[in-house]
């Protein structure tokens, strides 16, 4: 029987007879996932200025790592690689929205589209910016002050490092 989940990092709801082992929009873990009348989430928080400085600059790390992605899903030569990099363009944007909330902002910023035709060149890439979004989450993770910034930054974490482990398996 079909029910109403709604993820706590994203806020996104999700029909479905079970909850999905990751978020469909923003790819938070099975752990975030609640009976949508269960789900604790809220976007408006008290921010110091160390973690309001970090939503901004996460923001854009999103913004950048989502138009990257969505050029690379166009260009690629690859025609996996276009599928893999359209779904991580559209989590990415999802994650620029989350931030987009938690900052109050009526729209998210435009990125550039620089990406490469090269699959290889794109995973290569692909891999550096999840590793700097990794050691970016974790730290700001460990800095936050608010509950919710944290508990945002460590699912990220999570997600982003799946990312990682993507373009890991396609780069062997």
């Amino acid at each position: 029987m079909a029910k109403l989940w709604r993820c706590e990092i994203c806020g996104d709801p999700y029909v479905g007879d079970e909850a999905p082992a990751n978020c469909p929009f923003c790819g938070a873990k099975k752990k975030f996932i609640k009976i949508a009348k269960d789900a604790k989430v809220t976007f408006d928080v008290d921010l110091n200025e160390k973690d309001k400085a970090n939503a901004e600059y996460a923001l854009k790390v999103e913004v950048s790592n989502s138009a990257f992605y969505f050029c690379a899903a166009k260009k690629t030569d690859d025609d996996e690689g276009r599928l893999l990099f359209k779904a991580l363009g559209k989590v990415e944007a999802e994650h620029a929205a989350i931030w987009r909330k938690i900052l109050k902002l009526d729209n998210v910023p435009q990125g550039n589209d620089v990406c490469h035709v090269s699959n290889q060149e794109n995973l290569e890439d692909s891999h550096a910016r999840e590793t700097r979004a990794i050691e970016f989450y974790s730290k700001a993770a460990s800095e936050a002050k608010n509950e919710r910034i944290k508990q945002i930054f460590n699912a990220l974490v999570e997600v982003e490092t799946d990312h990682l482990k993507l373009s890991e398996e396609r780069l062997k």
